[in-house]
């Protein structure tokens, strides 16, 4: 089994579509190991994306992460960051295959919806920067 980390972004969140994302979540063989609703600070923000620092989204990114709640999960399965990275779709949502969560709620590649780790290291990461271990199933 492998965790992988997803947040539902402010824009999904605004949009009432979290439900139906955690439906998708739990259709395609997920457990949620923990789940929690909250809105990011600047410096959870600037904390969490830190990795970008610098680049010319950087602000913007930020700026929309703390536009409002989000949902942060701790997600598990077999071949957990794979398999939630396909559900997600491509991040340009023009790119992104039918059926995928990002065709079907995102509205452009700055706002699209959902986030996933890309790897085993950044799940490692991610999942603990927003969940102690106690929290987790």
């Amino acid at each position: 089994m492998q965790r992988t980390f997803a947040i539902i972004k402010p824009d999904a969140v605004a949009a009432g579509q979290q439900g139906e994302i955690i439906s998708i979540i739990l259709q395609n063989g997920f457990k949620i190991l923990g789940m929690k609703q909250k809105r990011l600070s600047r410096a959870d923000a600037e904390g969490f994306y830190a990795v970008h620092a610098g680049k010319g989204f950087f602000a913007e990114l930020v700026d929309f992460m703390t536009e409002g709640p989000v949902v942060v999960l701790a997600l598990e399965r077999e071949d957990a960051i794979k398999k939630w990275r396909e559900v997600m779709g491509a991040t340009n949502p023009a790119n992104a295959a039918e059926g995928t969560i990002r065709k079907r709620f995102a509205a452009s590649v700055g706002r699209n919806c959902v986030h996933g780790s890309d790897a085993p290291e950044t799940a490692a990461v991610e999942i603990p920067f927003f969940f102690a271990t106690s929290e987790l199933l």
